[in-house]
């Protein structure tokens, strides 16, 4: 027993010196890395923005929660339901997940494999099978040892091993392949706080819209009761010979023609909440009631700081996806060029037969086999060179990608600045206009009933206060949008915890079982 155990040793030494020589030369080897290594790319933008002015300040803006200084609880409550119901956001994190999955993927190719395998075999035959050793081979070293000294069934044929590999990652193509995939990672989570900002952007833009349709609604809803009583008035006067039929007919023309913008508006209203409750993960019908009592259209304060242009590349979420997607591909290029260049791989096994189960280990036959193969691409059509050019077109595009992000986000910033302080201009001289022409209403009102004036002056002093006090809220709403859109464009989103590790499908019942599917 003792010879046994030396022999079992000293093999087992063998192999170990064999392993450390070969390892060692591997790591050494291991140390270079083929391929274009990444670099954070740059671009020229301003210093500052062309529409910074007095009212401008330059000073970084406040983007955390900027939804909260309108000062709406129920909008801050339908923002924090969609975070949590979106479906966007559900994709998205569920991209994040699989990134993460793709990268320990990745990540595991950088290790060796260990298979285990056990067998056992049965024949028969006039023959009788010898209890001696089975050996294995390879193509480098390749050992047998039988201490096999009981004895058993002449057909009896028991196996158990041991197989293991390792590509040695000579030219860094399982490291390139890793820097990709953590670089997808990147990409997804900063794909899902795009995907927030633009649904917390959405939100809010139609429930603004929303209060601007129910301010709309009411201002026509109380126009048309004011022209119908005014019509009113006018048909008592007609009757009574103090007044045209031409006057009767006008006013009660004018006072149906406002009463039929009212259902536009209602089926716009009902159109804008549907859309909401879907933006919040809900049936369209979801949120009829919570906003069915109007409440004032919110309002965002003046000014708002827009800091600098280099900001912006920082915030905006797209811009952060498409400099990770190009990181990406860089990587990938790296990944297709080690592909051309030889593979070292290392395997071995160790395998132990016996003529019955408890022998296994102890009185059987023991073979193992260990050393490297190499593998060198000669000859492959150009398929290879190919894949080294569409990896390095593919990164091309992403550049391209990440160069327009930067140049659209800091035309999003401009635009938006602009039509906010813009629109906030159109404000003041429309609600000038509104109370010009509701003072000239009040008056034809009473110069007609003085008679001092025509009835056509009440219809066109009415017209006019309704159209001035219409648009006046129509431009409140842009006013709004235009704050919302300008904070989207500064990179404003989401900055609480979002749970990437939660599949929406929870599987039961994953291990053997019977199939009940069938039919």
């Amino acid at each position: 027993m003792n010879a046994i155990t030396s022999i079992v040793m000293s093999v087992t030494a063998t192999c170990h010196a064999r392993t450390a020589v070969t390892l060692a030369s591997g790591l050494v080897l291991a140390g270079c890395a083929v391929g274009p290594d990444y670099r954070q790319p740059e671009m020229a933008v301003p210093d500052k923005w062309a529409s910074v002015g007095a009212m401008t300040p330059a000073s970084r803006p406040e983007l955390a929660q900027w939804w909260t200084r309108l000062n709406d609880p129920l909008l801050d409550g339908l923002i924090d339901e969609a975070v949590a119901g979106n479906l966007d956001v559900a994709t998205a994190r569920a991209k994040v997940r699989e990134a993460r999955a793709l990268y320990r993927q990745a990540a595991g190719t950088a290790w060796p494999s260990l298979r285990a395998s056990v067998s056992g075999t049965r024949s028969g035959g006039p023959g009788r099978m010898s209890p001696g050793a089975s050996s294995t081979t390879s193509s480098t070293t390749s050992s047998t040892t039988n201490i096999n000294s009981g004895t058993g069934n002449a057909g009896d044929l028991f196996q158990a091993g041991f197989d293991a590999s390792w590509e040695l990652d000579l030219f860094g193509a399982s490291r390139r392949a890793q820097e990709a995939a953590k670089y997808g990672v990147d990409a997804a989570q900063w794909g899902l706080s795009a995907a927030l900002l633009t649904l917390i952007g959405d939100v809010t833009s139609s429930y603004v819209q929303a209060r601007g349709y129910q301010a709309r609604l009411a201002l026509a809803r109380d126009t048309a009761a004011s022209q119908e009583e005014t019509a009113r008035i006018t048909r008592l006067k007609f009757e009574a010979g103090a007044s045209s039929g031409l006057d009767a007919a006008n006013a009660a023309g004018q006072a149906q023609s406002t009463r039929a913008a009212i259902p536009a508006f209602e089926a716009a209203y009902a159109q804008t909440v549907h859309g909401l409750s879907v933006l919040t993960g809900q049936p369209p019908e979801a949120l009829l009631d919570r906003m069915e009592q109007p409440e004032p259209l919110p309002t965002p304060t003046l000014p708002v700081s827009l800091g600098v242009p280099a900001d912006v590349l920082l915030a905006r979420p797209d811009v952060r996806l498409a400099e990770r997607r190009y990181a990406q591909s860089t990587a990938k290029v790296g990944q297709a060029e080690a592909a051309r260049y030889p593979s070292v791989s290392l395997t071995g096994s160790l395998i132990t037969s016996a003529t019955r189960p408890g022998d296994l280990g102890q009185r059987s036959s023991i073979g193992w086999a260990f050393g490297p193969s190499l593998t060198v691409p000669l000859f492959n059509g150009g398929r290879l060179k190919a894949g080294v050019e569409v990896a390095q077109a593919e990164r091309d595009q992403s550049f391209i990608a990440w160069r327009a992000a930067v140049l659209n986000a800091l035309k999003d910033v401009e635009g938006a600045s602009v039509a906010l302080y813009q629109e906030n201009e159109r404000i003041a001289a429309l609600r000038t206009s509104a109370a010009s022409y509701r003072t000239a209403a009040d008056l034809a009102r009473l110069l007609y009933r003085a008679g001092s004036t025509s009835f056509l002056d009440v219809l066109t002093a009415e017209r006019s206060l309704y159209l001035a006090e219409d648009a006046l809220i129509q431009s409140r709403v842009l006013f709004t949008t235009h704050y919302v859109a300008l904070n989207k464009a500064l990179g404003g989103g989401w900055n609480g915890h979002i749970d990437t590790s939660t599949p929406e499908v929870v599987d039961a019942h994953t291990g053997p079982h019977l199939d009940t599917t069938r039919d």
